[in-house]
């Protein structure tokens, strides 16, 4: 037997203007959604969703200009993919030395 476990909702109560509410209202009538609270509820996740998605850009901004803003000299974009090539094969031959 599988037992699922909803938590509680918290109920809200929010105005909206009459042209939103006529939106809702027609929505669920046309069999959009089963009910208001779903629409409000999908709409809530959406705006979250992108929320959340805007947030990776503009930790990208931020992390950019810190960059920008270092006072330490460049590193060569050459040195750093040779320092990265040297680590992994490190790893595959230590991983291939284990596997014999």
């Amino acid at each position: 037997m599988i037992t699922v476990t909803i938590p509680p909702a918290e109920k809200l109560s929010i105005a909206l203007p009459p042209e939103i509410a006529t939106l809702v209202r027609h929505a669920v009538e046309a069999g959009e959604y089963p009910s208001s609270s779903e629409l409000i509820r999908d709409a809530l996740r959406d705006w979250n969703d992108k929320r959340q998605r805007q947030q990776g850009p503009d930790e990208l901004r931020q992390l950019w200009q810190q960059a920008l803003n270092d006072p330490r000299p460049p590193v060569a974009a050459d040195a750093v993919l040779d320092r990265l090539e040297h680590r992994y094969q490190a790893m595959i031959d230590g991983g291939a030395a284990l596997r014999s």
